[in-house]
């Protein structure tokens, strides 16, 4: 797929970019460039290769799973702005 100075025009438009004519040529080479490198990478033989999230293996902490009573309320809302029987006061958002 080639990208032309049309197609940078269009997309430029549609992104409300304003590039200046100068420039398009130039920006569609980049493109095309890119695109170029992507092909190349859609050449790597990559079955059998598991999908990860880094390139460093690394578990997740996990903690133990405890039921706790959650705090003294008159702690947590200490310095909350507003509070009323143990909760706290937000303003209505729903009309």
């Amino acid at each position: 797929m080639a990208i032309d100075a049309a197609t940078v025009r269009k997309v430029a438009k549609l992104a409300r970019i304003a590039e200046p004519e100068a420039r398009i040529e130039p920006l569609a080479q980049e493109l095309n460039g890119i695109l170029t490198w992507i092909e190349m990478l859609n050449e790597v033989d990559t079955d059998g290769v598991e999908p990860m999230t880094s390139v460093v293996h690394q578990g997740l902490p996990m903690r133990e799973d405890v039921v706790t009573e959650g705090g003294d309320p008159a702690k947590v809302l200490a310095n909350a702005p507003k509070a009323a029987k143990d909760f706290f006061v937000v303003p209505k958002v729903v009309e």
